[in-house]
């Protein structure tokens, strides 16, 4: 928006430009014209002096200077109020952005609405600004020499302070109709000076320096606070930086808190010789309670012996009385149990005896029938094996050569072979391996010759 206010701004100065040099071109032709003609020199007659073009260019060019005059940026962290020509200051804050106002007859006045300071008094190491520094930076104002006030007893003294506030966005209409201006030097200062200089005679130098510090900063605040609050200005802070006692004061102040130091040492040093004292005293009492707390223990300690001897006396004497009951008792139980244990192992004895006769008895049966069945199973098996023979007479060699070593091939052909002792059968056999061979005459009886 500003671009176009300045842009505006422009072309109707433009037109302005434009239409006095069309009016100083007419005017110089004329003028050349004139000079020519009064010296015999023949010239073409200039056009007369296009003065509606000029007028018509004049009324066009206050159409864009008056749009942009209209135009109003409130920038950030600024406010505003319209100001009239005919009707004085109007309601409504303008707020940062872009406005409209009536040209040529508003006009708007901004205010700074960022918080302000405004200090009285430097502390070490500041530096003092002059007044058109301090009218340039709205945002402090600033006096060199602390704020002067005089307590209850009459005594000067100067107060460093500082007081944060910012104005009201609200009430800006009434500030700009009614309030001096700038505010930060007309109007703050003023009241800020009077409610100190009329809160410190209130107290003396003392309560403002150390007793009642932050009860006069807190009622000077206050004070301060409704006063401008009443013209539209935002207290928020009021400090009590620094205090400058009188020089005579501060001298007589130091002498009597070197007094008071003094006097409270020797009172600390009175009452630890005060404490020191108790303490022995306590402790002589203790040690007397301890003499007598021990002499009455070890007195009750004896005396709980003595109870606790004749006690035990009075135990022990049916303790013992049953040890030896209990004695006498494990005697006859052992009696009875060695009587007990050799009836009993006579008994067993016997019992043992008895079983072992049972036993082999038993024993001798179990033989008897064992050899019985053997002689039958024997029996059995010759029967069998006669038979077996009988009807298989090569079986008696079989059984003869497997009773022979293990190094022994046995090869058993039958009788009527006619290669049994042929040599082409036995040329191939390894040399190292033993053949017994054999032949059974089937007439021979089963228990026969054997041939190796």
């Amino acid at each position: 928006m500003l671009f176009l206010k300045y842009m505006l701004l422009v072309a109707g100065i433009g037109m302005f430009v434009v239409a006095a040099a069309i009016v100083a071109n007419d005017a110089w032709l004329a003028f050349q014209f004139r000079r020519k003609t009064s010296e015999g020199a023949v010239a073409v007659e200039p056009q007369p002096i296009r003065w509606r073009t000029t007028v018509a260019l004049c009324c066009l060019a206050w159409a864009p200077i008056l749009i942009a005059l209209s135009i109003v940026v409130v920038p950030s962290g600024m406010a505003g109020v319209r100001v009239s020509q005919t009707r004085g200051t109007l309601s409504g804050t303008l707020y940062p952005g872009v406005h409209a106002v009536m040209p040529m007859v508003e006009h708007v006045e901004t205010f700074d609405m960022r918080d302000k300071l405004f200090t009285a008094g430097f502390t070490a190491g500041s530096t003092e600004l002059s007044s058109k520094d301090a009218k340039k930076d709205d945002k402090l104002t600033t006096k060199a020499e602390p704020l002067q006030v005089q307590s209850k007893e009459g005594l000067s003294m100067g107060l460093a302070i500082t007081v944060r506030y910012r104005l009201d966005p609200k009430r800006l209409d009434y500030i700009q109709s009614h309030l001096p201006q700038p505010i930060e030097t007309e109007l703050v200062p003023p009241i800020v000076a009077s409610a100190w200089r009329e809160l410190a005679p209130g107290y003396t130098v003392r309560d403002i320096f150390s007793a009642k510090r932050e009860e006069v900063r807190q009622r000077a605040a206050d004070s301060i606070t409704q006063q401008l609050a009443a013209d539209g200005i935002v207290v928020k802070e009021v400090m009590l930086r620094d205090i400058q006692l009188p020089p005579e004061y501060a001298k007589g102040l130091e002498n009597l808190l070197l007094k008071e130091q003094q006097n409270d040492q020797l009172g600390v040093e009175t009452e630890i010789h005060e404490k020191q004292v108790r303490i022995s005293e306590l402790d002589a009492e203790a040690q007397k309670v301890a003499q007598v707390k021990g002499a009455e223990g070890n007195a009750q300690v004896k005396v709980l012996e003595a109870k606790g001897e004749a006690d035990a006396m009075q135990y022990t004497l049916p303790l013992k009385q049953k040890q030896i009951e209990q004695s006498r008792l494990e005697a006859e139980a052992r009696k009875e149990t060695t009587i007990k244990g050799a009836e009993a192992a006579a008994e067993a004895k016997v019992i043992d005896s008895k079983a072992e006769m049972e036993r082999r008895k038993f024993l001798a049966d179990a033989e008897a029938n064992r050899i019985r069945v053997t002689a039958a199973a024997d029996s059995e098996r010759m029967k069998l094996e006669a038979a077996a023979l009988k009807q298989n007479p090569l079986l008696i060699n079989k059984i003869v050569a497997e009773k022979l070593s293990d190094k022994i091939q046995l090869v058993m052909v039958p009788t009527d072979s006619k290669f049994f002792f042929a040599n082409d059968v036995f040329k191939g056999m390894n040399p190292t391996n033993p053949v017994i061979r054999e032949q059974v005459d089937p007439e021979d009886p089963p228990d026969g010759g054997q041939g190796h």
